[in-house]
């Protein structure tokens, strides 16, 4: 299946908008793994047992991988998600932006290497630092709009003065992945939940992309604003909580803390929706 496919048969198979993303801490694990970064892949790999059938997707974030020499233990977690859970998408949080001829590179890297099904993008070197990712058929590729950290004021909330109507950049963005980017249908939007009028904005000049939207629980952002902002019927939104569900237990339950957790934030989202 193509990805947007599986983003569609895991939220119909699962009842679900969230998104678990993978970000973990050696010093934050619970238990007897505390401080051991080779440990890594096997507190991912519980929680994707725990919460594989309440998700519509797993959003591995590659820095806390790579920080700690655990490349190879992402490799191996991506293969456990194929195992357990074969119908919910790989989203490899990168956040990549660079020429064409690097950006081939960090294309097979998350294609190739890792066998995500889409990754993150940072737009802002142009289309030629995108469009090698999209060589890959069927693949997704979420671009960074309005991000939910306070900093993406200083430039996504600019205005362009150069263009009809003066934009500001975060639409502008919206307009190219809806339009003239969007060749194949393989782009998706980055849109924080901390800003629900954005999100809404954003939805309104990109009305059928997949928007990826962080930001809720640890970060704050309001889950029931963020899907009356963002969902539609025909493009389906991916929230994603990260925090507040790997490290909702610290002992050995950890795992039913994670299940509880996201269950809970799965079923507010739903509501929210309309069940």
């Amino acid at each position: 299946m193509t990805f947007l496919e599986m983003l569609a048969d895991a939220q119909q198979r699962n009842r679900s908008m969230l998104c678990v993303g993978l970000d973990p801490e050696p010093s934050r694990l619970p238990g007897r793994m505390a401080g051991d970064a080779s440990k890594i892949h096997d507190f991912c790999a519980r929680i994707v047992d725990a919460t594989a059938d309440l998700v519509i997707a797993f959003k591995p974030q590659i820095a806390y991988f790579a920080a700690h020499r655990a490349e190879d233990q992402l490799e191996r977690l991506v293969m456990h998600i194929r195992q357990v859970a074969p119908h919910v998408p790989v989203i490899l949080d990168a956040k990549r932006g660079d020429i064409g001829s690097t950006a081939e590179q960090y294309a097979k890297e998350a294609f190739e290497r890792y066998g995500a099904d889409a990754v993150t993008l940072s737009p802002f070197m142009g289309f030629d630092s995108v469009q090698p990712y999209l060589q890959y058929r069927g693949k997704g590729a979420f671009l960074l709009c309005r991000t939910s950290n306070p900093g993406g004021d200083d430039l996504q909330n600019q205005q362009l003065a150069g263009l009809p109507g003066q934009p500001r950049l975060y639409e502008h963005i919206a307009k190219l992945a809806q339009t003239h980017w969007n060749t194949n249908g393989q782009l998706g939007l980055v849109v924080g939940a901390t800003y629900p009028a954005e999100i809404e904005r954003v939805r309104q000049i990109a009305p059928t992309v997949p928007l990826l939207i962080p930001g809720i629980g640890a970060q704050g952002g309001d889950a029931i604003a963020t899907v009356k902002a963002g969902w539609r019927a025909n493009a389906p939104i991916v929230v994603n909580s990260s925090r507040a569900i790997l490290y909702a237990g610290k002992g050995d339950d950890f795992m039913d803390a994670a299940r509880d957790a996201a269950m809970k934030t799965r079923d507010q989202l739903q509501a929210a929706r309309g069940g």
